[in-house]
């Protein structure tokens, strides 16, 4: 079937990494265009409601259009980047739209948003510390087109850290693998996490620089096959163990940002009690705990065993801090907690959700710090939390993905 084509004058940013323009009073979804831009566009996809779109010829540029530095971006190719046809400086401005218009539409909450550069990335490239390839059945990797399961193949990624390029695992094949993960630590260590075909055993080549291999077994379940599997990551005078491919930051500077950001709006004093929900290895608990002193306590929740581990590891050294593998949903009230004077929250991309919010506002802390990488299921969130009484006092935006449209937030709520 021939692709329509369309000429669009280009409208607002849109959240996902689409512009949005109106052909015969029916929305259109637009990737790779700048707001203010006229086009031509392909129609990728229809419904009643809309259409989705790409750009593939720019009548009139924008101002903040630059050429692509990766040969790999544009229309029908990789889909792992959203904004590489614009600069830095207009990419963190769209960002900051986006998040904008998420809170006013979704919460109420009129604010000028400003997206902050996070130091370890130059020109936005060389970045992603943590990267996952798709495998073609003759072993071949590259990444996902958008919306599709068409895989890219690719000799380099651009956004992929230095030290995850010096494997060399995209100028290998991996006969029998549908997925390769390589990681690069802050500490120097390497693992390459790889996700078999069912019923097929891969077949791991050499690589370029020592790592350790891993499988994964699904579900989060990783076995070494060479090596520990298990990396050191350092942020300030603390080393905190992640084992396999559970989760870090994927930007070098991300974690030492995050965690500033969440000490300074947290602020602990000695002998407060504080919750970590969704803590992970236990990043934000440990700064935390040595805010809170040994009169003081940490009570950390993660659902994820291994990072229950890792967690207990990184906090040896801190006995005012404790660790509990389960669900936020169930497990505050299976340990009976009842007030706490900080929480910490940083939950996946789907946000909390109505029950778990409520549930947080009943501990009737003085400050709550919403760690969240989604826009939309932040504001959200933020708007119930409004219906109980915690409105937002302060908000800080994180450029800590580069070139693609996901956004790092960091919000203060307070009761009143």
């Amino acid at each position: 079937m021939e692709q329509a084509s369309l000429e669009l004058t280009v409208g607002p940013v849109a959240h996902g990494g689409w512009c949005v323009a109106r052909h015969d009073g029916r929305v259109v979804f637009v990737r790779h265009a700048l707001p203010g831009e006229r086009v031509i566009a392909h129609v990728t996809e229809e419904t009643t409601r809309f259409l989705r779109a790409d750009a593939v010829q720019v009548l009139e540029p924008s101002p903040d259009r630059v050429v692509p530095p990766c040969p790999y971006a544009g229309p029908g190719r990789c889909g792992g980047c959203d904004w590489q046809h614009a600069t830095q400086e207009a990419q963190r401005g769209l960002k900051a739209a986006v998040v904008a218009e998420q809170l006013s539409r979704l919460a109420g909450i009129e604010r000028e948003i400003v997206v902050e550069e996070v130091p370890g990335a130059k020109d936005g490239l060389g970045w992603r510390t943590r990267v996952q390839f798709a495998a073609r059945p003759g072993g071949e990797l590259g990444f996902r087109r958008h919306r599709s399961h068409d895989i890219e193949v690719v000799d380099a990624c651009l956004i992929a850290h230095p030290e995850v390029e010096a494997v060399g695992a995209e100028q290998r094949e991996w006969q029998g693998a549908s997925a390769v993960e390589v990681i690069a630590s802050s500490t120097g260590d390497r693992a390459v996490v790889v996700r078999p075909r069912p019923r097929r055993s891969v077949a791991v080549p050499d690589l370029d620089a020592p790592a350790s291999i891993l499988l994964d077994q699904g579900k989060g379940h990783t076995v070494p096959r060479k090596g520990s599997g298990v990396l050191r990551e350092q942020v300030g005078d603390r080393e905190f163990r992640v084992a396999g491919s559970g989760f870090w930051q994927v930007h070098p500077g991300a974690a030492e940002t995050l965690l500033d950001a969440v000490l300074s709006y947290a602020a602990p004093e000695p002998g407060e009690w504080a919750l970590d929900l969704y803590c992970g290895v236990g990043l934000f608990a440990a700064g935390l705990a040595e805010g809170v002193g040994e009169q003081g306590a940490v009570f950390g929740l993660e659902s994820e065993a291994s990072a229950v581990r890792d967690a207990r590891a990184n906090l040896r050294d801190l006995p005012q801090a404790r660790v509990e593998r389960g669900r936020v949903e169930e497990a505050l009230d299976r340990f009976q907690i009842e007030r706490a004077d900080i929480v910490v929250v940083d939950p996946p991309r789907s946000g909390l959700g109505r029950d778990v919010v409520h549930r947080i506002t009943s501990l009737d802390s003085s400050r709550i710090v919403y760690v969240s990488c989604d826009p939309a299921t932040l504001a959200r969130d933020l708007a119930w939390f409004g219906d109980d009484g915690y409105g937002l006092v302060d908000l800080r935006a994180f450029d800590a993905f580069p070139m693609t449209h996901h956004v790092e937030c960091v919000a203060l709520l307070a009761r009143g």
